[in-house]
């Protein structure tokens, strides 16, 4: 019989030790393995992806044939790359962290021969847990060659291929039910291709994505800016699973620190496949360039595996997952995994920022940003090492507060919907381990004097329009019609006279089209496959106002602002000088009363 001291002794030691019973990780010369009582993966040794997802028995990939999550890049001379396929090494790590959790990880690294780049890819478990913790690595030391390519497009895909799922999830407000057959997936039965991943599916009779959200589809509809972005995935509704269970697969962005172009970077998130989009130049967004000493981690981020009971609605499994899209959830693993992670900035190098900003007049929806210095924070891929932080500003006190910031110095950008110019600010220093208090900032919008009108919103979206942000009427999912397919709506239908809008009569959204062409239709258009040039009704546009008498006196000068939201040139999103591309430059041509201002010459 033991003793009192001696079953004491016992109990302690039973709360202390770490438990590993129930996570496991297995190495084989084909496969690693790593499991704990609900989730397994495995990741092929032959091609550095995940073949086999499994949550509580139910296979989520598709025996075979479904991947993922894996890296994936468009990043070498010759293009798209997947690592894993040459000669890739793995290492196998266990552990336990200091919560007293055992987890286990799997790294795939492999050298590009023709260049040295070096990809890696981690993966993470940790018991109790039904969820993949990813880090991405992209390393480059050639002083030889110096210059490689830029990171053009660097993401990390799950990528299934089962009859289980139905639904995609972009966030609270926009879903639907997948396309059967889904084109993003490869199959393109009664699909017809207009443009890059994007087709007509209005021939297709019984599809429940036309039916309920679009004749079009395309993985841009699903595209989201990363500001609020916090979850998206597949759900599988049961009616293809045993026992009608119902089923997640989600990313989500427990941090955001380590993508480009700050709040207003926007990327793919789900067509079929749940990506997790670390850089690309989709809509204009920057790349780094990987030169000689390009060493950079992406992560981490989180793909969620979940299921309910028959009935369970996608809305409460993705709400379980978006519980961790916090960069706070889960620091102190990956406090403990950081000396497995190349890069990865634990919370002894970090702190905390706030400041006071009162708001302008009419100023909704104010954000704070902390970014690369002394450069737009869209251009913030500059810097291969920059980092970014943003946090909304309290609307009523002007506060803000950013916390787990990696230590350094930072600029300090504010905007807000309804104010013209961001407030900008060099020289914001953030140390380690302590709370940096910024004080009050005074922010000025820019104004040129007396406004005498305005039409639209500055808020950088264009969403005020005709075809923005007002809902589809003709699909029982009414989506916002700016994120269908452009060729949904015909313009020269839309405005046979052409854009004539007299402000204080007019209506924004329906008498401003949300897109100013050069010219409409085309191959891309399904309806209207040929290219219409038009007699001046679809380029030049015109707005006429009435000002009092009164608002001009002793007035000689006046100031005519236009804003865009975006601009779509030959260029494709390179920016560079092309001399096949005729235009490459768009000239942006205004008159006032007759006179022509100077020309606006967009890259």
């Amino acid at each position: 019989m033991l003793s009192p001291v001696a079953t004491r002794v016992l109990l302690v030691l039973s709360l202390l030790s770490p438990v590993f019973a129930h996570l496991s990780a297995n190495e084989t010369s084909t496969a690693v393995m790593i499991a704990n009582d609900r989730l397994a993966f495995s990741v092929k040794k032959s091609t550095g992806a995940v073949d086999s997802l499994i949550l509580d028995n139910q296979d989520l990939l598709g025996a075979g044939k479904g991947t993922g999550p894996y890296l994936d890049c468009y990043c070498v001379p010759d293009g798209g790359y997947v690592p894993g396929h040459i000669d890739p090494e793995y290492r196998v790590i266990r552990g336990v962290d200091s919560s007293n959790v055992s987890y286990g990880g799997v790294v795939m690294s492999e050298s590009y021969p023709p260049t040295g780049q070096v990809l890696q890819q981690y993966w993470f478990l940790r018991d109790g847990e039904t969820g993949l913790h990813t880090f991405s690595r992209v390393a480059y030391h050639n002083s030889t060659e110096g210059f490689s390519v830029n990171l053009q497009g660097l993401r990390t895909l799950f990528r299934p291929h089962s009859k289980i799922w139905t639904h995609l999830v972009m966030d609270d407000d926009l879903w639907a039910p997948l396309p059967i057959p889904d084109p993003a997936t490869g199959d393109t039965s009664n699909a017809v291709p207009v443009q890059d991943t994007t087709w007509y599916l209005g021939n297709r009779e019984g599809d429940p994505f036309v039916e309920q959200f679009a004749d079009y589809f395309t993985k841009y509809t699903f595209a989201d800016s990363w500001r609020d972005h916090t979850a998206h995935g597949l759900f599988a509704d049961g009616l293809n699973v045993e026992d009608n269970l119902t089923f997640g697969a989600w990313l989500v962005m427990n941090t955001k620190d380590t993508y480009f172009g700050g709040p207003l970077y926007s990327d793919l998130t789900v067509d079929g496949y749940v990506y997790n989009s670390l850089t690309g130049n989709h809509h204009g967004m920057g790349t780094p360039n990987i030169t000689n000493g390009f060493d950079r981690t992406f992560g981490p981020q989180y793909y969620h595996f979940n299921t309910g009971p028959a009935g369970t609605s996608w809305r409460t499994l993705r709400e379980e997952a978006v519980q961790y899209a916090s960069p706070t959830w889960n620091a102190k693993f990956y406090d403990s995994i950081a000396q497995y992670v190349p890069n990865y900035v634990p919370t002894s190098g970090r702190g905390t920022w706030k400041a006071v900003i009162p708001l302008p007049e009419g100023a909704k929806n104010p954000v704070a940003v902390l970014s690369l210095e002394g450069v737009d924070f869209q251009d913030n891929s500059n810097d291969s090492a920059a980092y970014q932080y943003w946090a909304d500003i309290d609307s009523s006190s002007g506060k803000v507060q950013i916390y787990r910031i990696k230590a350094g110095r930072y600029r300090l950008t504010v905007y807000a919907d309804g104010v013209f110019g961001d407030f900008v600010h060099d020289g914001i220093v953030v140390e380690a381990g302590k709370d940096s208090d910024g004080g009050t900032l005074l922010w000025k919008p820019d104004s040129a004097g007396k406004e005498l009108w305005r039409i639209g919103t500055p808020d950088k979206s264009g969403g005020e329009w005709r075809h923005g942000n007002v809902k589809d009427k003709t699909h029982p999912l009414h989506p916002p019609e700016y994120r269908i397919y452009w060729g949904q709506y015909d313009f020269i239908t839309d405005f046979p006279n052409g854009v004539n809008f007299h402000v204080g009569s007019s209506d924004e959204s329906r008498d401003f089209n949300y897109i100013h062409w050069s010219v409409f239709g085309g191959s891309a258009n399904y309806r209207r496959p040929e290219q219409v040039t038009g007699h001046g009704e679809i380029n030049n546009w015109t707005i006429t106002f009435g000002v009092e008498e009164y608002d001009l006196r002793e007035i000689s000068l006046a100031t005519f602002t236009v804003q865009l939201a975006g601009v779509k040139t030959a260029a494709g999103n390179t920016n560079l000088f092309n001399a096949s591309q005729t235009y490459n430059n768009l000239p942006y041509a205004v008159f006032v009363n007759g006179h022509e201002l100077d020309t606006w010459i967009i890259p």
